[in-house]
C-alpha cells in the first residue's frame, strides 16, 4: 500500500511508471514512446531528481494540448558528415528525441570513435544526466551541454534580472566492472524544477539561491512563480555564469537553435543540446584510460580522507537514493500529485487508474 504523510505520499516505482505510460498513451503516444517518457520520468524520481521527474507531466500535457509539443516524431537529420550530426527535434516530446539522437550518436562513435551531435528544437529533454548514462552504459566518453530556451529564470553573475534559464551541464565517465561516474548539474545553484518542488510543498529553499524582484536574497521560492517576479543565482557566482554562457552559445547557437533573447512567447520548454562523444577503444587508450581511472579514484577515496563512503564519486548519492525509493516508493508531494491527477483526468484517463497507482 502507498503510504502517505500530511504532505508526502509514497508511490512505488513499477505502480508509478505503468501511471505514466497510461497518461501518455492516452494522450496519443505510441508504445515506444509512452514507454521512453515513463522510463526516464520515474527514474528521475528514483534518483532523487524530483525537478525532472513525474512533477513535469502537467506541464507536458498542457503543451500537448497547445501544440507546443508534438508526440511520436523522430529527429530530423539536417546535416550529416558521419563523425558530426545535426539534428532538429521538431517540438517533439524530449525523452523520446534524445533518446533517438543519442542512439546515433552512440553508434557512430563505436564505428569512427568519436561523435558529435548537435539536437536542436526538442521539447523538454529532462534529466541531462540520462543521456551521459545511456552514453556511458555503451562504454562511452560523453559531454553534454544544453540550453533552455523559456521563462527566463536565472540572473547573470552582476544582474539583479533573469536574463536565461538553468542551462544544464553533464558528463559521463564509464568504468569497467563499476557504475558509472556522472556530473550532471545546473549552472544556476539550484534547479528550477527544484524550487517548483519546495513551492509545491510550501518549504523554503537554501540561503543564496534566490534573489527577490529587487534584487534581495530571499529563500521563498514564491519569487520564481508570482509576481513580482525575482531570479535564481548562477552556482559559483563568475564561474556558473560563464558555463551557462558557453551553454548558450555551444547548444543554443552553434547547433543552429535558439538563444534565450528576451521574455519567453510561447509556453513550450525547448531544449538544444550539444554532444561530444568518444570510444577510448578507438583512441587506443582503453586500458590505461581505467587503470588510470581506477587509481585516482582509489587515491581519492583513500583513508587520510576518512571512512572510504564519506568520499563521493558524482553519481554515487543518486544510486543511494535509487536504492532506497525502490524499496520504501517514491515520495510525490500532495500538491504535485493533484496537479498530476489533473493532467491525467484531461487525457481521459480513469479514475481507478490514479487510485490503483496509490494502492499498488
Amino acid at each position: 500500500m502507498t503510504q502517505s504523510s500530511d504532505n508526502i505520499i509514497l508511490v512505488k516505482a513499477p505502480a508509478l511508471k505503468t501511471l505514466v505510460v497510461k497518461i501518455f498513451s492516452q494522450a496519443g503516444s505510441n508504445p515506444r514512446e509512452s514507454e521512453l517518457v515513463a522510463d526516464h520520468l520515474v527514474e528521475a524520481n528514483l534518483r532523487g531528481h524530483d525537478s525532472h521527474g513525474v512533477g513535469m507531466i502537467p506541464l507536458y500535457i498542457t503543451n500537448l494540448g497547445l501544440g507546443e509539443a508534438v508526440l511520436n516524431v523522430h529527429p530530423t537529420v539536417m546535416r550529416d558528415l558521419e563523425t558530426m550530426v545535426v539534428l532538429d527535434g521538431g517540438l517533439g516530446l524530449g525523452q523520446s528525441i534524445a533518446h533517438e539522437a543519442m542512439e546515433i550518436g552512440i553508434k557512430r562513435a563505436q564505428k569512427h570513435g568519436s561523435c558529435i551531435v548537435a539536437l536542436r528544437n526538442s521539447h523538454h529533454i529532462g534529466r541531462i544526466g540520462h543521456w551521459a548514462e545511456q552514453c556511458a552504459d555503451a562504454g562511452l566518453v560523453s559531454l553534454h551541454f544544453v540550453n533552455v530556451v523559456a521563462e527566463p529564470v536565472v540572473a547573470p553573475y552582476g544582474g539583479k534580472v533573469a536574463r536565461l534559464v538553468t542551462n544544464p551541464v553533464s558528463i559521463g565517465i564509464p568504468r569497467q566492472e563499476k557504475p558509472p561516474v556522472i556530473v550532471d548539474f545546473a549552472t544556476s545553484k539550484l534547479a528550477h524544477g527544484k524550487i517548483r518542488v519546495a513551492y509545491n510543498k510550501g518549504v523554503d529553499v537554501p540561503e543564496g539561491a534566490l534573489i527577490d524582484s529587487m534584487g534581495t536574497p530571499t529563500t521563498d521560492p514564491s519569487v520564481l512563480f508570482e509576481d513580482p517576479k525575482g531570479a535564481l543565482l548562477p552556482f559559483g557566482d563568475h564561474k556558473g555564469w560563464t558555463l551557462a554562457f558557453a551553454c548558450e552559445a555551444l547548444a543554443g547557437a552553434l547547433t543552429g537553435g535558439l538563444t534565450v533573447k528576451g521574455p519567453a512567447k510561447r509556453p513550450a520548454v525547448i531544449n538544444n543540446m550539444l554532444s561530444i562523444i568518444v570510444s577510448a577503444d578507438s583512441m587506443g587508450t582503453a586500458p590505461s584510460f581505467f587503470q588510470e581511472l581506477e587509481g585516482f579514484v582509489q587515491w581519492a577515496q583513500s583513508a587520510e580522507n576518512g571512512q572510504a563512503s564519506s568520499v563521493l564519486l558524482p553519481g554515487d548519492p543518486e544510486r543511494a537514493t535509487r536504492s532506497i525509493r525502490l524499496a520504501e516508493g517514491i515520495p510525490v508531494d500532495k500538491m504535485t500529485w493533484r496537479q498530476i491527477t489533473q493532467a491525467a483526468e484531461s487525457v481521459g484517463v480513469a479514475e481507478r487508474a490514479l487510485a490503483a497507482a496509490l494502492e499498488a
